[in-house]
């Protein structure tokens, strides 16, 4: 035999089955469990789906109903089936449905001694019921529960039963509003209960266990069912351990003795007399009224007037909702009136306002909506509201608070049309979440513009402070500093009396407010910091560029000319002083007014020291600048250590060498070109000396010829070697050069004075010119050559 595989325990007569029991046992070996086993059972309508469910749930295989051959009694009696799949061992029971049309309508005696077994025999009764069913009497089995329980008070010692209702179908209404009805329902039963003296006060919580769950409709939503179904089937597996949903074993018999004890308890229900049926009035009360009030509600639902109505709070709020919802639902009310008026009074009473409690349940989903409609409008008029206010230039909070007040009043308008008078729904919880929306909007917006704020006067500080603290850093003195801290003080403190002006609107703490506009301050600080960090690391271009301008520059700005007279080392050493004044002054931020040595720390350690003897340099000269720190300087203050102030001086004195190299080079240039002349004294010696030259020459003329043809042919040798270019590279590579390019200069010179002299007369008329006028021509002749061969020396002299 399959483990699965049902067998009937009680049969349809309320026989008790006991060779199929003791079979079954025996089969699923249900006596080698001890008392690790668990009973499930479940109960419920008939054709609610019992069977299906535990089928799914538990793996086992009772017969289930066709509905395509119409909707009647399935399960008779009790069947019995192990559960497939789950430990430890899980017993359940199919109980036959209650409310069935096979058994009558006087004859429900046999439903509350299954329902009174299911209860007295298992740890874990499932109830099941269909979601439209809850808030109802009969078909919720409020009676038939109130009465198992009294019996079950009086007949067996209770133990801690798990009683949990599965709601089928569910519908839209959420769980969490449907699962408080069924425990309050359960909870006035057990207090309506007549208990014996021991457990007059005993909670329910004591003897029961409840939990609700629903599921969606097989029929509908199959694989949706099927999922939840699954999840359910978890909480099953270890359920007799603590905690589990079988954690109380109180009263837990051996599985061996289950048969025995099933069949004992079963026979001590049989024998009872107090599970007798209600009045016959009552139960046609009962379903006549259950019938009306079905009508009636489904009458309301397809209620035109309704309908529109719905469909109308779908797209928006509608105006008098609350007066026109109450008209119809009085209507529907007033006709279940009349045609219930003649059934018993309290059958009557109590479907009305089941039917009532249903009908402000299905419109309720409606009427939050609606709600949502007016809070949401409500919010976006206070933002539109709000936002003209402040373009108009009025006060933040002002705005806030008047924009807000209009806001929640029209709300609270909208409530009181909403409002149906047949329900006391409570709105406060949409007017507290409105109010909390507006605070979140208020409080974003004045983040945005407090930060527009903070922005704007931060922005105007960088474009006050930026600029002005770099062209002062840039041309750095003993007034840099005190000039950045008065452009400081008088921006920041501009700055901080706008932004105090602009806060003045907004209705914020003093705290608050002074962080603010210390922030501030802190920022026109920072900026300032940031630039004086940033030019510290342009030290050294803005030390070149001062020595540049000091070295090449005179006092009225001009460029300088070497003409030999400038004093070089004085204008390097002011040059190099005012270069040593901006490294001083970039080398701290002196913000707060401080004094420090650092101008007469780096005057002896790097000027000063260089004037004296390498010898004679104490050690305290040569340390002051072996450190990272500056005295009476914090570190936070410091831009350039002294350290990388000795670096940037010998980086500074090497780059700028050039500069000075070249200045006295020119200045010896200038010096050897104004120098042509002999001195006076050399002059006077050859006046002297050559007194005896100058009167021979007077004696004898023809002497001047030939020192004049002297002269042209060494004026020609010096352009041609260009003398004075060679030599300006030096002496030595001067004189190499010219003895490279001499005698082949001499050669060139001397051939084309030959090829002119052998070139045939141009006119004989000519030849009888004297000497002295042939020579002038020959050399006119030569010149007009030269300019075309560019080696004659005529071209040259000319």
């Amino acid at each position: 035999m399959d483990a699965a595989c049902s067998t009937q325990l009680i049969d349809g007569d309320g026989t008790f089955n006991v060779s199929g029991v003791d079979n079954f046992i025996k089969e699923v070996k249900l006596e080698e469990c001890g008392l690790s086993y668990a009973v499930v059972s479940i109960m419920g309508p008939q054709s609610s789906g019992k069977s299906t469910l535990l089928n799914h749930l538990f793996g086992t295989n009772f017969r289930e109903m066709d509905a395509f051959r119409g909707r009647s009694q399935t399960t008779k009696g009790i069947w019995i089936a192990r559960c497939a799949g789950i430990e430890p061992c899980t017993v359940v029971m199919d109980l036959e449905g209650t409310d069935g049309r096979e058994r009558g309508e006087d004859d429900t005696a046999f439903e509350k001694q299954s329902a009174l077994f299911a209860l007295a025999v298992s740890d874990i009764v499932l109830i099941n019921m269909w979601c439209h069913d809850i808030g109802r009497e009969q078909a919720a089995n409020k009676p038939l529960l109130k009465t198992v329980f009294q019996v079950m008070m009086r007949l067996f010692s209770p133990r801690k039963t798990t009683l949990m209702f599965v709601i089928r179908d569910k519908t839209r209404t959420p769980l969490e509003n449907l699962e408080p009805v069924l425990r309050e329902d359960i909870q006035k039963i057990w207090d309506a209960v007549p208990k014996p003296q021991a457990h007059k006060e005993t909670p329910l919580s004591d003897f029961f266990n409840v939990e609700v769950i629903a599921l969606n409709s097989y029929e509908e939503k199959e694989e949706l069912f099927l999922e939840q179904v699954a999840s359910l089937r978890q909480r099953f597996f270890h359920s007799v351990a603590p905690g589990g949903l079988a954690g109380d074993r109180r009263g837990v018999v051996p599985a061996n003795a289950f048969a025995f004890s099933a069949k004992q308890m079963w026979q001590v229900i049989k024998d009872n007399k107090d599970l007798d049926l209600p009045a016959h009035k009552v139960m046609v009360a009962t379903v006549r009224c259950e019938e009306i009030a079905n009508e009636k509600f489904a009458s309301f639902i397809a209620n035109e007037n309704w309908r529109e109505l719905e469909e109308a709070v779908q797209s928006g709020p509608v105006s008098g909702f609350g007066k026109k919802l109450s008209s119809i639902l009085q209507s529907c009310l007033s006709e279940y009136d009349t045609e219930a008026t003649y059934f018993e009074e309290g059958v009557r009473s109590s479907k009305r306002q089941q039917l009532q409690e249903k009908l402000l349940q299905f419109v309720q989903p409606t009427f939050h909506d609606l709600l949502g409609h007016l809070r949401s409008g409500a919010l976006e008029n206070f933002k539109d509201a709000f936002e003209k206010a402040l373009n108009a230039g009025e006060g933040f909070s002002s705005s806030a608070d008047v924009c807000a007040q209009s806001c929640v009043s029209n709300f609270d308008k909208g409530c009181e049309e909403a409002v149906i008078e047949q329900a006391e729904w409570d709105t406060s919880k949409t007017r507290e979440k409105l109010q909390r929306d507006i605070e979140a909007h208020i409080s974003s917006v004045r983040t945005a513009k407090l930060s527009e704020l903070t922005t704007l006067y931060e922005s105007k500080l960088n474009v006050a402070l930026s600029g002005p603290v770099e062209a002062l850093l840039d041309g750095a003195n003993d007034e840099t500093w005190p000039a950045i801290r008065k452009l400081l003080k008088r921006e920041g403190e501009l700055a901080v009396y706008g932004l105090s002006d602009a806060l003045s609107g907004f209705d914020m703490d003093e705290e608050t407010r002074n962080k603010m506009l210390t922030d501030l301050e802190n920022y026109a600080r920072g900026i300032v910091e940031t630039k004086a960090k940033e030019e510290a690391g342009r030290a050294l271009m803005r030390m070149k560029d001062r020595f540049t301008t000091i070295f090449s520059h005179d006092s009225d700005s001009m460029p300088r000319i070497w003409t030999g007279k400038e004093d070089i080392r004085a204008i390097t050493k002011m040059a190099r002083s005012a270069s040593l004044k901006l490294l001083s002054v970039m080398a701290v931020i002196r913000l707060d007014d401080e004094l420090d040595n650092i101008e007469k720390t780096l005057t002896l350690a790097l000027v000063n020291s260089t004037n004296n003897n390498a010898t004679s340099k104490s050690i305290s000269t040569i340390d002051s600048l072996a450190s990272s720190t500056w005295e009476q300087v914090a570190l936070e203050k410091t831009l350039i250590t002294p350290v990388q102030c000795k670096s940037l001086w010998r980086q500074f004195k090497n780059e700028t060498e050039y500069t000075v190299t070249q200045a006295i080079s020119a200045q010896e240039a200038n010096r050897r070109n104004n120098n042509w002349l002999p001195p006076p004294w050399a002059i006077l010696a050859l006046v002297v000396l050559g007194f005896n030259e100058f009167m021979t020459l007077l004696r004898n003329p023809l002497w001047l010829g030939v020192l004049f043809v002297g002269y042209l042919v060494s004026k020609a040798l010096w352009v041609q070697l260009n003398i004075s270019g060679e030599f300006s590279n030096g002496a030595l590579p001067g004189l190499l050069s010219l003895s490279t390019k001499f005698l082949p200069t001499v050669m060139n010179l001397l051939k084309k004075l030959a090829e002119e002299g052998q070139a045939p007369s141009t006119n004989t008329n000519q030849s009888s010119m004297n000497s002295s006028a042939q020579s002038e021509v020959t050399t006119n002749g030569e010149s007009s050559s030269s300019s075309s061969s560019g080696s004659s020396p005529a071209k040259l002299v000319s």
